[in-house]
């Protein structure tokens, strides 16, 4: 669990207990009722906002190519040593497909050759 959760839930928790405590003392002294009552809103309107903020999932993008024909799988191989990639080791970084070489270590940009 992330520590962002964590404590986005017992920041929750307090501005709950005491925007019901504010609330409830609204009602005890009559000049103070407005002011306990206001307090008492933005308590409880932040802690729904973190509450909502901790809890909201991420979008999950999904991108669909079309192909004009059938597409053959090219192998990979390392500009440095030479040695064969294995698809396991390319990471996306910003959308761009980065491999790093088991051999040398070497961390390249993979790119399509042209087919002319």
């Amino acid at each position: 669990m992330k520590i962002v959760t964590v404590l986005g839930a017992i920041a929750v928790a307090v501005l709950f207990f005491f925007g019901v405590i504010f609330a409830l003392a609204a009602s005890a002294e009559p000049s103070l009722t407005l002011t306990r009552l206001t307090i008492s809103v933005i308590l409880l309107g932040v802690g729904v906002a973190i509450a909502y903020y901790i809890t909201r999932k991420p979008k999950t993008v999904i991108h669909q190519v079309e192909l004009s024909g059938q597409m053959k799988a090219a192998p990979l191989k390392c500009p440095n040593c030479s040695a064969s990639i294995d698809v396991n080791q390319i990471k996306i970084v910003s959308g761009v497909p980065y491999a790093t070489c088991a051999y040398c270590g070497n961390t390249f940009e993979v790119t399509e050759e042209p087919k002319w």
